[in-house]
């Protein structure tokens, strides 16, 4: 009897054994086939361009991945790809004084993101990821500018990050 049971926890043990996905405590379900990953440089093609957000997304894009994940960071095209286009920066009034003037800004950053996955084309995706900050005008935006590029990057690669390995 007891033999019987070791042979059918065998068993089952071998049959499961090559059905594995990897999980992390970052939410992220990698296929085991996925080693590699690589970030292609973000082209800022956006109408007003804020010099160091090209760098910055893409930057913060590749520190993700390597904290997050197992997969290798590579400069070639790696079985995780991503590729981008800044779109918009832009600001707009959000909240109106009496005497016409903005009170509120909205500071805006959008981008277009291209994944390519080898091992599951099914989750390859393009989407354009937007996000936003509100800062007052008074203060102007040259004051706040790199605090709130850097909360919207922030949020822009954890909105890609998600999107591409949490399936959300």
């Amino acid at each position: 009897m007891r033999t019987g049971i070791i042979y059918l926890l065998l068993i089952f043990v071998l049959a499961f054994k090559g059905c594995t996905v990897n999980y992390s405590f970052t939410g992220a379900s990698l296929p085991p086939q996925l080693e590699t990953v690589s970030v292609q440089y973000f082209d800022n093609r956006a109408p007003i361009v804020y010099p160091a957000l090209s760098q910055d997304i893409t930057e913060e894009l590749k520190d993700m991945l390597q904290s997050r994940t197992r997969l290798k960071l590579i400069n070639d095209i790696g079985d995780a790809d991503f590729e981008g286009v800044i779109e918009q920066y832009r600001t707009q009034p959000v909240s109106v004084q009496a005497d016409e003037r903005a009170s509120l800004e909205r500071l805006t950053i959008s981008v277009r993101v291209s994944y390519t996955n080898i091992a599951d084309p099914e989750l390859d995706f393009e989407a354009t990821f937007s996000r936003h900050e509100d800062y007052d005008a008074r203060m102007g935006l040259e004051a706040v500018e790199s605090e709130l590029v850097s909360k919207i990057v922030s949020q822009l690669t954890e909105d890609i990050f998600n999107r591409a390995f949490v399936n959300w």
